[in-house]
């Protein structure tokens, strides 16, 4: 599973966050999942991906979520034309 990520550099990583779809992804996660989000951000620290991941499903299950994520991956595909 970490694989798919090895190719995402972490430029590409801060030009998403910069980016106004990324932005607004932040905003989100900071007002209406920050609990969670400070969660994830622990458990990343300890080592434990995998309970980061679960302390971020409900963000990532919203659809506002996955509606924006699916934004920047098209931004994504557009700027590397792919």
């Amino acid at each position: 599973m970490e694989k798919k990520y090895d190719a995402f550099s972490m430029q590409e990583a801060m030009r998403l966050a910069q980016s106004d779809t990324g932005q607004k992804l932040l905003q989100m996660l900071r007002g209406q999942h920050s609990d969670a989000a400070r969660t994830a951000l622990e458990r990343a620290k300890d080592g434990d991906i995998e309970k980061a991941q679960q302390a971020l499903q409900a963000f990532l299950s919203d659809p506002k979520t996955k509606a924006l994520l699916q934004q920047l991956k098209e931004d994504s595909h557009g700027r590397n034309g792919g």
